[in-house]
């Protein structure tokens, strides 16, 4: 089993800066891919960011691409996510994910383990 633990969330204006981080507890968190989705109100869950286990694969959801930044730091059993010119369409639940497998998915399907969240609120 992976506990995973999301901070970092808050109220940003928008142009604004967050850092998220991904706590990982368990099972190996370095074999594990990992992903960021996000859920806005009223909407349904959406794939943002993903990352292999050794961070050399990347992927982003057209949405987030040159504004976000997903690492992480294997030592320290964490990931993150950097979101940078953050808009209020960015406003949203973030969930940080993990993923028994090589290269990262891009669909919640593809996951086996999950955290609870950290909201993002972006003000006009």
């Amino acid at each position: 089993q992976v506990q995973l633990v999301e901070s970092g969330g808050g109220l940003v204006q928008a142009g604004g800066s967050l850092r998220l981080s991904c706590a990982a507890s368990g099972r190996a968190f370095s074999s594990l891919a990992m992903g960021w989705f996000r859920q806005a109100p009223g909407k349904e869950p959406e794939f943002a960011a993903a990352i292999s286990w050794n961070g050399g694969t990347t992927f982003y959801a057209d949405s987030v691409k040159g504004r976000f930044t997903i690492s992480r730091d294997n030592a320290q059993n964490k990931g993150y996510l950097e979101m940078n010119t953050l808009n209020t369409e960015d406003t949203a639940d973030y969930y940080c994910a993990a993923a028994r497998l090589t290269l990262p998915p891009v669909t919640r399907e593809g996951y086996d383990y999950w955290g609870q969240g950290t909201q993002v609120t972006v003000s006009s």
